[in-house]
């Protein structure tokens, strides 16, 4: 059993290096430049937010976003790249500023569940059916600000507006336990998977898993992984890595922890993830020290090291783990994964 891998990352990995606490240090660069910079960096695939393709959207009809977002696909064919997924931008908004679906004014969940529509439009308009939700701002700074239960019907509510607009787009919910707000409502994979087998169409509903995102809840990405294999519900995920419980870093893959990352490639790669044609997505930035000539080497170095990694989880010889694991030698097992990533 082994996976087959294929990398995407999004135009805002190629970034002006702002941070939550300064502003940006490096020139903007023109989408069609970046576009030019995935096939350098051997990238097939773009992940997009809904105004990363239509910038202007809330100004536009529907006919117009449409006719713009094909304008983009043609410049995706023109460089041999492929759309992964759509994502709907609901945390910039000022409508948005107490979330979208759940917030507490009506005619701000209405833009929420318009805006969804426009970016299901814009996917189609793509060639892409999968749609991933980051439920930013869809949580509470204040516990009494919002009832958990009524937020939770609300973001019900969302999901099956969506899949019912649209019968063959598929939801990849991307669970993040913190940030933005204090605490989010799906902060996890199984919370994720919980609400999506309550909707019209659990078949339809999944999880884009990001390595930071599972270790400030405290958690273990291959395992989360792990879960949605099982289920199979991992339809993509955003490799990175994250230097303790602080603001998502999107460090480079590998950067902080090998021996994380290792399991990581090793699980995908176990349970043969991308044979249906899943991608392995990267939300890596450059650190704000990269001069813009280098600003792109940490998407060189993610791909890099999770191939390397993949050559180190596949010499790894399943039959001395076993004998490791029958003999519950631990330790023994242990230091020949950590030989095998200092050799």
């Amino acid at each position: 059993m082994a996976g087959e891998f294929r990398f995407s990352f999004g135009p805002w990995n190629i970034h002006e290096g702002a941070d939550p606490f300064g502003p940006t240090v490096r020139e903007s660069i023109g989408f069609n430049q970046k576009l030019a910079e995935y096939k350098k960096l051997k990238f097939d695939g773009v992940q997009f937010h809904d105004d990363d393709a239509v910038p202007n959207m809330n100004e536009l009809t529907s006919a117009q976003i449409i006719q713009a977002a094909k304008a983009v696909k043609k410049r995706l064919d023109d460089h041999g790249l492929t759309a992964e997924f759509v994502a709907p931008r609901l945390w910039e908004d000022p409508r948005t500023v107490d979330g979208g679906y759940t917030s507490n004014d009506p005619a701000c969940r209405e833009y929420a569940r318009e805006r969804s529509r426009r970016c299901i439009d814009i996917a189609r308009a793509l060639d892409t059916k999968l749609i991933v939700l980051w439920l930013s701002r869809e949580g509470t700074y204040i516990r009494e600000s919002k009832d958990s239960v009524l937020a939770t019907e609300r973001l019900l509510a969302a999901l099956n507006d969506m899949l019912e607009y649209d019968p063959e787009i598929r939801i990849a919910i991307e669970p993040k336990p913190n940030e933005p707000v204090d605490h989010t409502y799906i902060p996890t994979t199984g919370h994720a998977l919980a609400l999506g087998a309550r909707t019209v169409d659990p078949s339809r509903v999944g999880v884009n898993i990001e390595s930071a995102h599972a270790i400030l809840a405290g958690l273990d990405p291959s395992d989360e992984m792990g879960f949605a294999l099982s289920a199979g519900k991992l339809w993509t995920v955003h490799l990175n890595d994250q230097n303790g419980l602080k603001f998502d870093q999107d460090k480079t893959f590998g950067a902080v922890d090998l021996r994380r990352a290792l399991n990581q490639v090793r699980i995908l790669d176990q349970h043969e993830y991308g044979k249906n044609g899943e991608w392995v997505g990267l939300d890596v930035k450059a650190m704000r020290t990269q001069k813009a000539e280098v600003a792109t080497k940490h998407l060189r170095n993610s791909r890099e090291i999770f191939l390397r990694l993949l050559e180190i989880s596949r010499s790894l010889k399943q039959t001395d783990i076993d004998g490791m694991v029958g003999e519950r030698d631990y330790e023994e097992l242990e230091m020949y994964v950590l030989g095998k990533l200092m050799a």
